[in-house]
């Protein structure tokens, strides 16, 4: 068996492929022993990629991209979330955006897709961060929530299925960002290339496990349920939800793919906020590396031939 250690973010729903993976046993199947390991600070998962203590991670896709210019090696081998599971959730006597003005909005970090993503949505309604409202770094969806029904923020973007329980306690949703921005990759699945390289045949496996999730995941309504309830302590009723918005929108890729058109939205509007004077890349589908994910589809093929 083959140690790995997989990093993710929260308790959140973006982690169904991994937990299927483990509860299904198609890790061991693959000869892996994997070890998943859940972060509350968003960029923890990114720094400890870096720096080794994990191997691979579904971690946020504008980490690789803004590490490219540092001259980072991390590079994207397949899909997460290739579409926009979230509403923009205020507090409920909140009601329009307007009204978000000298208020303060949580993001997860200031260097994840989604203070890009807010920061955009606003701009095209009127308000300037700094100037209408301030930007501030919460955490993942669990701690945004806590923040909001606390006061702490607000509003922010709160993913499936905590969207559905804030609207069913009255919170107001502002705007469905993926009726605006219908392609966007939030996360993905990541290494660095060097590691990778260094470690093909361990990455292919772990591919192949991942495509298998997915598989599985599109097949298995009520076992889905049953592992989104076990592993992020939501009810079977928004684990429902959960799985027919995920599936219905295909928000996880049914290939496990990463999307280029996804990580080009993702790059225009990073960089209608953020300076990227510097990137490495040139278009979006050079941020991934296809070769592991095709390796593994191949083996998979001639396994069921």
């Amino acid at each position: 068996m083959h140690l790995l250690k997989v990093g993710a973010v929260s308790r959140n729903y973006f982690n169904m492929p991994l937990w299927i993976a483990q509860d299904m046993g198609l890790f061991r199947k693959h000869g892996l022993d994997v070890t998943i390991e859940l972060y509350e600070p968003i960029d923890e998962v990114t720094d400890r990629l870096l720096d080794g203590r994990l191997q691979l991670s579904l971690g946020v896709t504008e980490h690789v991209i803004l590490g490219s210019e540092k001259g980072s090696d991390l590079e994207i081998i397949a899909g997460n979330v290739n579409r926009l599971p979230f509403s923009f959730i205020a507090r409920p006597e909140i009601k329009t955006i307007e009204q978000l003005r000298g208020g303060a909005v949580g993001v997860s970090s200031l260097q994840a897709g989604s203070s890009s993503l807010v920061m955009k949505i606003l701009s095209a309604r009127g308000l300037e961060e700094r100037r209408d409202y301030t930007i501030v770094a919460v955490g993942p969806i669990l701690s945004r929530w806590e923040k909001l029904q606390n006061g702490e923020i607000d509003a922010g973007l709160q993913g499936i299925p905590l969207n559905y329980i804030a609207l069913d306690q009255g919170f107001t949703s502002l705007c469905e960002p993926r009726n605006e921005f219908p392609w966007f990759q939030f996360t993905s699945l990541n290494a660095s290339g060097l590691w990778a390289k260094q470690n093909a045949e361990t990455v292919v496996a772990f591919v192949k496990a991942y495509i298998e999730a997915h598989d599985w995941f599109y097949a298995n309504k009520q076992g889905s349920c049953e592992i989104a309830v076990r592993h992020s302590g939501i009810s079977a009723a928004y684990a429902d939800r959960a799985w027919d918005d995920f599936t219905q929108g295909e928000i996880f890729p049914r290939d496990a793919a990463a999307n280029p058109d996804s990580i080009q939205a993702l790059i225009d509007i990073s960089a209608l906020i953020r300076a990227l004077p510097g990137r490495a890349k040139t278009t979006a589908a050079q941020y991934i590396n296809p070769v592991y994910l095709e390796r593994a589809r191949q083996a998979l093929s001639e396994s069921n031939a």
